[in-house]
Parts: C-alpha cells; structure tokens; sequence
C-alpha cells in the first residue's frame, strides 16, 4: 500500500506550524545555560529537603516512640503535630535556599542594565540577547562610509591647469577664465538641495546638506574663496535646459544651460575614469583648452589618476562641451552629447577616516576579533582606507578581493557556491571591495557555517542601505545605522548604532563580555551561599533536630544572596580590561575552574567556622547553648550569633565576588559601583535592626557590642581567607578540570538556536528530538519502497546519474528552488540552521510556494508519487528526487 507523506514531525500542518512560530524566539544561548543549571540545583535542593524532612520525622519517631518508650496520646497529637510542621516547614526552607530563582533575575537586570547604559553609548538595542551574543564575538564585518569615516567628503588634492596640487591650491595660482569655468560647473550641475551651510555650533565644522559627493565639490569652491550662491542665483533650476541625472550606467551627471548669445553649453562631472574617455581637449595654465590624446589620458591615469587612488582618494572630472545655437543638438541622443568633451579637473575627495576608529579596530584586534571591510568602492580606495584604519598591516598576510575575484574563487564550473573554497578564502581575507550586497550575504553565511575552526565564529555586521536586510538578518548581530540607515535595515537588524560609528560597536563588545562576568559573579556568589546554607540547615537538623538558621532567617539569606546580590553584581560598570581577552566561545561553562576553587574555597572557611560556633559557640561567649531547645523555647544568643555571623560572612564574600578570574585587588573599581555600594551597607543596617529588634518574629535575641565585633571579625576573615584561595594555583587541582562544563550531549547545538523558532524548553527539544529521529526512519521506509517500486516498473532506464549536490547552496540553487524575477538574484537565506532538521523538512512537508523576499524555505519535498509522470525528469515528486534528497 502506498503510504500517504507526513505533514511535520508534530503530526500537525508545516505551514500552520510555521505561521505559529514565525513571531517566536528561542532562549538565548547563556539563558539556556543557566536554565539548565538552575534545573540541576533545583533537583539537588529538592533531594536534600526531601532527605532532611525523612530524616528528622523518623529521628523524633525514633527517639520519642522507641527509645523512651511514649504512648501516642490523643492529648498530645497537636504537640506532635507542630513538630511534624516545624520539621516540614525546615524542608521548605531548605529547598527554598537551595533553589535559585534569583538566576534569571541576574540575567534580566544584567541585560536590561547594560542596554540602558549602552544607549549613552550610541547603541540602540532592539533586542536583548544580543548584547550577551557581542560578547562573544569573533568577526566584525564592516561598511566604509559613514562607519569607519566621517562620511564628509572633502576636495584635498587637485589637477587643475596641467598642474597637480596635493593640496587645495591657492586661487591666485589658477587662471581667471578656467576659474569661472570651474565654479559655474560645480554650482550648476550640482542638485541645488546640495548646501553648505554654517556650523551649528561655533567652532564645529560646516554642515553638508544633501549628496555627499556633492558637497564635497561646493566646498572646493568654497576653499578656493569663491561662492556658488550667486551663480545659482542668475541661473535658477527652472532654467535649466536640459539635465542628464546620475545613474549607475553612465556614472555622471550633466546639465545643460543657455547662454545669452542662444548658445548651449553642458557642464558634466563624474568618475575620471568614464569621463576622461569622452574628452577630447584639456585646459592648459592659460584657461586655453588644447588637444587631449589618447596617450596623454593613459599618462594622466598613471601619474594623476592612480597616485589619488592609492592614497585613498575617490577621483571626479569636472568637464565642458560648448553647443551652437543652430542647428540645436538632438538631447535624446545622450551618445552624441556626451562627447568631445573638454576637461576642466580632476579632483581627489576624502572622505577622512574617524579619528578614533584606527584605535577602536585596534582593540577589536587586541580581543580577538578581526574586522573585515566590506565597500562599494575600488580596491585601491579600499585598501588605502583600510591601512589608514589599521585593518591591514604592511607586510601582513591577508587579501584584498574585489566582488567578481571572490564569486569566482567561491563558486565551481557551474556557479553554485561552496563551502570549501569559502574557508580557503575568509581566514585571509580583510577587504572585500565593489562588492553587492548579496557578496555581503554569501562571506556572512560563509563564515557562520564554516567548520574551518574548532570554536563557531561569531560574525557582526554594519549596513545602511535595504540591500543590507539578509546580511544583517543573518549576521549573529546586525548594526544598523542610526543616522544613514533605511526603515528595512534597522527593522532587520539588532542593534542601531545611533551615531553611525565603528568605535560604539567596541563599546557594544565592552558591555556583552561584561553581562557574561556579571553573570558569573552571581553565580560565584550564589553557589556559595547555596552550599553553605543547604548543608548548615541539612547537617544541624539531622543532629540537633533543629536547624540553626531559623525558617525567617533562611528567607532573609535568600532575599540577600538572590535579589539584592543580583542587583549589586549584575550592575558592574565595564572596563578596558575586559578587551584584553580572546572571546570565551559560545561553549564556555558557566563555572570556571577558578570559580570552582573559590566557591569551594569559602564554603569551607564559612562551614568550618559555623559548625564551630554550633558546637563550642556556647563556651567561647559563655552564654546558653541553643542546642535541642524545647518546641517554643525564646531565641537563643548562641543561635543568634551564628545566624550574624553566616551574614556578615556572605556580605564580605559579596566583595569577593566582584573578581572571577583570580585577581587579588577585589577593591578595585568599588567605587565606580554605587549600587554595590549602597546595597552591602544597606543590608548591613538591616541586619542590625533584625538582629537588635527583631526579636521572636526573626528569632533572634540582641547581642552584646563584643558579640557584634566578633561576628565582623569572622566576617572579615573573608577577605584574608579570598587571598589566601587566590595564592593557590587553580592548575594544580586536578579535580576541577571539568567543574562546571556541560557534557557534549547537554550543550546546546549551536545550529538549533533558530531564530524564528517557537520558544522551547529543554524537556521539549527532547521530545521533539525523538520525534524527528522517529519521522525520519518512516520517512527512510518510504523511500525504500518507492525505489524497489521505481525499480520493478523499470523507471530507471536511461536516466542519466543524478547530479551530486555537496552543500546547501548547491542544493538551495537547484532549478526547482530559483526564483524567476526581475529583481537580482539573491541567494536562499537559510534562517533555520537546523541540521538535524533538514532531511525531515526536505522529505516531509509539501512544498509552499517561495517568498518574495528569498528567505528560507521551511518545507521540503512532496513524496507522494505519481506514477504517470514521466521518470526521465528528476522532478520534486519523482522517486529519484526523492531518494537523491534523502541521501
């Protein structure tokens, strides 16, 4: 019997399922961490209060019914039963420490910290896990304009008169009559939007309304003390003639006036190499055009042109051409006009590197991620720019691609992109220049795919313009521009850079790696208290059948170790330091093994002296012992004291906490820190008032002054015992090499982090897991039986072999998945990366018609065969495309 093909893998429709997940998200990654981790402990607290209740109902059992020998007497059940409630209720508050809710707390507070804090710093972020994802990175692709410069395009050198000034020339040194020329050619062929305008500010530069190029140019004649005002003002644009805009096909603009005599005359500029080729006569020193060759263009390339080029220099030819008046030209025959022209300059404009930017890639450099510059502009331009940056070194190995050198070195004989040849190329590779933005998207998938690595590169992302949309979707963050970018840039990206500038996003990895150590130092802090107080709670209960730290008291420690803890570390300010790191990799633990050493560190010290104080505690102050006091028996000075001294205890560790990585200055910056400061003293107070009046309520009974020392004298033994810990080298304990690491089997699948995935957790990715192994092996089933039904029809003769398809992209590039448009093709986003997916979605679900905006397609192959199609196509219905498919 045929076997009808399954839907999805949840037995529902895929694209209904689809439709469900679109607005959905996954945990972060390091969320998905801690989830996992607050799990684990949450059983481990569970088992203990559960053992510590077993223990204690069957040790008052024990003690009351068989060793002295009581009668259960109906008068005595509800004195038994407040101790069967005392008991539960110390169960409660053991698995109420032991538990850690304050975990996503930290995390939120971190996270929503830094981005208010990252606003100041010109970052907008749209979404919160990707300040933790900066962290992180490893790669930063970057635009040109804008981000690494100024974006204010400046005239610096000139060739004006057959002389070539490096810099703006005096105006005394350039003839009269090639001066109005020049003049009348920049302000009338120019967009009258284009301004120059004073600055706002006294002291700041003139602002540049309008095309940037443009600007450029009105400041030469500015710089030449000229004013195009005037000349604007005799010649308004309506009575512009004729006007020939800028496009990217003739890459020039000309606009045509009429003189008084009836005459015509067409100014022209735009890039020397197009307009130099249409130029027949060039003004000399006296303002007198003479004969331009052939020979003479290619020396002007040679000894103008490139020179500019090489120092970063985008090159403009200003030009004219006369008209008579009869007979008048034919404008529509733009071949005609824009010809014979005779050329006034070439001019060499800036657009100035941002004067932090070079120090910014510098310490992008220093931590561990390269910075690759992805522009529109020529490769010398480019690399000029990017030695300017220090992106490129002299001497360096690296390489500096063009657009159609890298498609030619990424793609085989028949065009479809691989892999392979992409991780032989973006090791290397520093500058990618007259690149399309569908360039952009292939180096950004070609680098988040690659296993060249042992660690999956993290890859970052600039762009302004719509084309920039699947880069930055893509990109495991995406910057938009703030000021330059499109509504469609922003929309897709995470992160806006609100000053378009290159050293913010610097600032941005500042702030990622430091929501990472603010994580960690709660979970430094938290872990210690949590061990310290389940164990204290679970020992002196099995003993004294009776906890030291009181029901309240728990509550008040677990107030102090998860919100205010959570509050005071997770708002630590950034430092420079934290640059001074490779990225941690997407697969760090959670605890380090420095960590560990300090976590087990100082719960010793804190045991240790707890159960000193339970047992000798009474002799050392000579006051009562607390120990086995009756039901309702009045609080305890003994027990008073060890509940102050386990606080001041976590409240000097608290300082300690401040350090993970094993520094011995755990004062430094403390200032910096008002919140950590206001929250330790501010819980130091209110443990005064419980202590001194808290009275029965807080079980505790007011202490002496010499009590009070002594409890802050232990406390500050923690400092001194946290020096003592970092003096131990963590290489030598061997025991912690695998503190804190997730199995290979529990780390999150880097490929299943979906962005457009339903959010899960983790009990469901297992589910979900079998069922795609399940559907998967029926889904192998039918295939098989298709193929020995394909054999016995005899479908398979005279079919050529079936094309193999190594990668994704061979496969995406199949003619049954390319879109028929008149738009430029852009490769197939794969958005989902689930690779454990992609046989269930290529074999499973129909296939939906595509998008028009070349994403991903979440649906696979129909297999349900009609026998009645011809077998000689490998068509998506077809058995061979099947198979193909499956293998």
């Amino acid at each position: 019997m045929e076997m009808q093909p399954l839907k999805s893998a949840e037995g529902g429709d895929a694209d209904d399922k689809k439709k469900a997940n679109m607005h959905k998200k996954e945990k972060s990654v390091l969320q998905g961490k801690l989830t996992k981790l607050a799990v684990q402990i949450g059983k481990a607290g569970l088992v203990m209060s559960a053992i510590t209740v077993i223990i204690l109902v069957l040790y008052f059992t024990v003690d009351t019914f068989v060793v002295n020998k009581k009668p259960w007497l109906p008068e005595c059940t509800p004195v038994y039963v407040q101790y069967f409630v005392k008991f539960f209720i110390i169960g409660v508050t053991v698995l109420v420490v032991a538990v850690p809710e304050g975990l996503p707390l930290a995390v939120t507070i971190s996270l929503a910290y830094s981005v208010k804090k990252m606003m100041k710093d010109n970052n907008l972020v749209r979404h919160l896990d990707a300040c933790e994802t900066m962290g992180n990175a490893t790669a930063i692709c970057s635009d040109k304009t804008g981000t690494l410069t100024t974006n204010r395009m400046t005239v610096v050198q000139a060739y004006v008169g057959d002389v070539h000034y490096k810099e703006i020339p005096d105006p005394s040194s350039i003839n009269a009559k090639t001066m109005e020329l020049l003049v009348h050619a920049i302000a009338i062929n120019s967009a009258y939007t284009t301004k120059i305008l004073p600055p706002e500010k006294e002291g700041a530069l003139p602002r540049q309304v309008g095309n940037k190029t443009e600007c450029g140019l009105l400041g030469f004649v500015l710089d030449l003390k000229q004013d195009y005002e005037p000349v604007r003002a005799r010649m308004p644009e309506e009575k512009l003639y004729k006007v020939y805009t800028f496009n990217s096909v003739r890459k020039s603009m000309s606009t045509v006036i009429k003189l008084p005599d009836e005459s015509f005359r067409m100014y022209s500029k735009g890039a020397s190499e197009i307009v130099l080729k249409k130029c027949c006569k060039i003004l000399n020193g006296a303002g007198e055009p003479r004969v331009f060759r052939p020979r003479d263009r290619d020396e002007m390339v040679k000894k103008v042109i490139e020179p500019m080029a090489c120092d970063g220099l985008r090159t403009i030819c200003v030009a004219y051409r006369d008209f008579p008046s009869s007979p008048e030209p034919d404008w529509d025959n733009e071949n005609d006009i824009l010809n014979e022209l005779t050329c006034i300059c070439v001019v060499g404009i800036e657009d100035p590197v941002r004067p932090e930017v070079p120090e910014a890639i510098r310490k992008c450099q220093r931590a561990g991620i390269t910075v690759r510059m992805v522009t529109g502009d020529n490769i010398n331009t480019a690399r000029a720019i990017a030695i300017k940056c220090g992106i490129i070194h002299p001497g360096e190995d690296f390489l500096c691609l063009e657009g159609k050198e890298f498609n030619r070195r990424i793609r085989n004989e028949k065009g479809e992109i691989e892999q392979e040849r992409i991780d032989k190329i973006w090791p290397k590779l520093r500058v990618l220049a007259r690149s399309s933005p569908t360039d952009k998207h292939t180096l950004v998938k070609g680098i988040i795919d690659s296993t060249h690595t042992e660690q999956r590169q993290v890859v970052a992302v600039t762009g302004d313009g719509t084309n920039d949309g699947p880069a930055l979707k893509k990109a495991d963050v995406g910057f938009a521009m703030g000021i330059a970018g499109t509504d469609v840039a922003k929309e897709a990206s995470d992160i806006i850079l609100t000053d378009d500038n290159f050293s913010s996003i610097v600032k941005a990895v500042m702030w990622g790696r430091n929501v990472y150590d603010s994580i960690s130092k709660f979970l430094q802090f938290q872990l210690t208290v949590n061990v310290v107080a389940v164990i204290v709670a679970f020992t002196g209960a099995c003993i004294t059948q009776d906890s030291p730290l009181k029901a309240v008291q728990m509550l008040w420690v677990n107030l102090i170790m998860d919100t205010f803890a959570s509050l005071a570390l997770a708002t630590e300010p950034p430092t420079e330091t934290l640059l001074l790191r490779k990225p941690y990799g997407r697969n760090k633990p959670l605890i380090s093994r420095t960590m560990m050493k300090n976590i087990l560190g100082h719960a010793v010290y804190q045991l240790t002296l707890i159960f000193t104080l339970l047992f000798v505690g009474e002799k050392m102050f000579q006051i009562d012992s607390g120990r086995n006091a009756p039901l309702h028996s009045p609080p305890s000075e003994h027990y008073t004291i060890i509940f102050n001294t386990f606080v001041m205890m976590q409240l000097f560790n608290e300082i300690n906490a401040r350090k993970i990585h094993g520094e011995r200055n755990v004062f430094d910056g403390i200032f910096r820190n008002p919140i950590f400061c206001t929250i330790v003293l501010g819980t130091f107070a209110i443990q005064i008032v419980i202590v001194q009046f808290g009275g029965k309520p807080f079980s505790c009974s007011p202490l002496q002054l010499d009590q009070w020392m002594w409890c802050i004298f232990i406390g500050l033994g923690e400092l001194v015992w946290g020096q003592v810990i970092a003096t131990i080298p963590t290489s030598r304990l061997k025991f912690l090499k695998e503190a804190g690491r997730l199995t290979q089997k529990e780390e999150i699948p880097e490929e299943e982090l979906n962005e457009d995935v339903e959010e899960i957790d983790h009990a469901e990715r297992e589910l979900r897991r079998g069922q795609i192994l399940w559907f998967r092996g029926l889904n192998r089933i039918q295939t098989q039986i298709r193929v020995v039904k394909a054999f016995r029809s005899s479908l398979y003769e005279g079919l050529e072999k079936p094309e193999s398809r190594t990668s994704i992209h061979n496969f995406m590039a199949h003619p049954e998945f390319r879109i028929e448009d008149s738009q430029p093709h852009i490769p197939l986003i794969d958005d989902t990366d689930l690779e454990e997916d992609a046989a269930l979605k290529q074999n499973s679900s129909p296939p939906s018609s595509l998008n028009k905006n070349n994403s991903a397609i979440d649906s696979g192959i129909n297999l349900t065969t009609d026998t009645s199609k011809s077998a000689t196509s490998s068509s998506p219905g077809s058995p061979i495309h099947s198979l193909e498919t499956s293998l």
